[in-house]
């Protein structure tokens, strides 16, 4: 157990950060969860809405400092695949 004075203030400010910290992960998770139960279903349009939302969260997140930009970007790219796969093909 910490005994000075500002090795307490420390417990204290890792509690309070890790608590928020976890609280951004959910949201970045269920959101995550959201986004693939769209796609599952095959609702392009649901899938398309979440995907915006999905990203803002997962934008958030970097800037929030709780994922690496390269970690959201990887996300991004394949959600956003996989929705692009979802829509009818374009004849080119």
């Amino acid at each position: 157990m910490a005994n000075h004075v500002s090795a307490l203030k420390r417990v204290r400010q890792t509690k309070r950060k890790t608590a928020v910290n976890r609280g951004n992960k959910s949201r970045i998770r269920g959101s995550l969860r959201l986004m693939r139960e769209a796609i599952q279903k095959g609702d392009q349009a649901a899938a398309a809405e979440q995907y915006r939302i999905t990203v803002s969260a997962l934008d958030k997140s970097v800037q929030k400092g709780i994922l690496h930009k390269n970690t959201a970007s990887r996300y991004k790219s394949r959600l956003n695949a996989r929705v692009k796969a979802l829509s009818p093909a374009v004849a080119a």
